[in-house]
């Protein structure tokens, strides 16, 4: 079974609103074993509309809408897909008394145009809106030979979401072959994605009943695997075959056999190794403390650090020499071989990291002058012995300094494996 999901509304056709409930609409289809195959994104316009309809009532067994039920004159959903079947309206007085008396409740006189809200397309079942004055609309019809099921939501979330799990839901699973969705997600840091998907390829090529997709961006590559079969077992047992045979061949280069992010998989291994770290950061500006913080009992391994973004406040936070930095310049693997011992010393962590570089956009002045925008040094000490790795990451000033992290985090997973 394929779903379409169309949003309805020209403000999410410009840069200031997103279409976040296709996000949640595609998680409960996803519950049902239902493959959404598209999304569309409409304006208010009665034939663009009409069309995004007449497509997708033909290309899929699933369409929901959301939006365009409101009381105002752009508010054409009903309307729309009245007219695309070829279907009459009319008006459901007792959704008409609801709304009088839902404006009653609030001392105020309900305007003409909201009468709008109780026509019901014909042939179809209203659905209560509990937390809103635009109820929710179900059809199941035959349209050449194939059974189609059509719903109209809400679209503030907060009145879709329930109503979709309520109204929708339960209507859907009764109407659906029992389908089930299994899924699992590899994650790899810092390895291009042409290099992946030449590895992996011949691999995910011989399970055409995965779905298999690669997802590229913030220095890291992401497969995700999505079987859908009649038993949940039987949809598991082959995203667990695939995964498997992905993960060894990939071997050390995935972080992440379940998803997790590189930072919590680092501080479970910190966790389990009885470890704990401290980072001293000129570039990042306390980034790299930020995604590790960002974790719920973080508190456990991670000790905290400083920013030690100026020269004088490198000497001052992290013990750096200064005549290290007058004679190597603050980005320099010197440097950050004494950010990270200097911090490690400071709060007593078995590890510490330290990070400086040129985030840019422009160069740096004084010894710094010649060196290039993205020159990174990255240090990783544990008392003993401190390694000190430089990277020249290409990009704006937020691409390099997320990069910087991800190269921290994956040189301490790395050590810690």
């Amino acid at each position: 079974m394929l779903a379409e999901i169309i949003a309805v509304g020209s403000e999410m056709l410009t840069p200031h609103r997103q279409d976040t409930n296709s996000l949640f609409l595609t998680a409960g289809l996803n519950d049902l074993g239902v493959t959404v195959a598209f999304k569309t994104i409409v304006g208010d316009n009665r034939q663009h509309l009409r069309s995004a309809i007449h497509t997708a009532i033909r290309r899929a067994d699933i369409v929901l809408l959301s939006g365009g039920l409101g009381p105002t004159e752009d508010d054409l959903t009903r309307e729309c897909l009245a007219e695309t079947l070829r279907l009459s309206l009319h008006r459901n007085e007792a959704v008409l008394e609801f709304l009088q008396k839902r404006f009653a409740a609030r001392n105020m006189e309900m305007p003409a145009n909201n009468a709008k809200q109780a026509d019901q397309i014909e042939g179809a079942e209203i659905l209560p809106n509990l937390n809103g004055s635009a109820p929710g609309q179900w059809l199941d019809f035959a349209h050449h030979g194939h059974r189609k099921l059509v719903a109209l939501l809400p679209g503030p979330p907060k009145e879709l979401q329930p109503l979709f799990d309520s109204e929708c839901k339960p209507r859907l699973a009764a109407a659906l072959p029992p389908y089930y969705l299994a899924r699992r997600q590899l994650r790899m840091a810092l390895i291009p994605e042409s290099l992946v998907d030449a590895r992996t390829a011949p691999i995910y090529n011989q399970f055409p009943d995965v779905q298999t997709t690669i997802l590229a961006g913030s220095g890291e590559i992401q497969l995700h695997f999505v079987c859908v079969k009649h038993t949940l077992a039987a949809a598991e047992a082959r995203v667990e075959a695939v995964a498997d045979a992905v993960a060894r061949e990939m071997g050390d280069d995935i972080f992440s056999l379940s998803g997790e992010s590189l930072e919590e998989v680092v501080l479970l291994m910190l966790g389990v190794r009885r470890r704990t770290l401290a980072v001293a950061e000129s570039c990042t500006g306390g980034l790299l403390g930020q995604r590790l913080t960002s974790i719920p009992g973080s508190s456990r391994v991670f000790l905290g650090g400083a920013i030690a973004y100026s020269d004088r406040s490198k000497t001052a936070l992290a013990d750096v020499p200064s005549y290290l930095i007058d004679e190597h310049g603050a980005v320099s693997d010197t440097v950050a071989r004494a950010l990270a011992e200097g911090i490690r010393r400071r709060t007593g962590s078995s590890l510490a990291l330290g990070i400086t570089g040129i985030a840019g956009p422009t160069a740096p002045r004084g010894l710094d002058a010649n060196k290039p925008v993205g020159l990174v040094y990255i240090a990783l000490t544990d008392g003993e012995d401190t390694q000190v790795k430089e990277f020249l990451i290409p990009g704006d000033r937020d691409r390099i300094r997320l990069w910087s992290t991800q190269h921290a985090l994956e040189m301490l997973r790395r050590s810690l494996q």
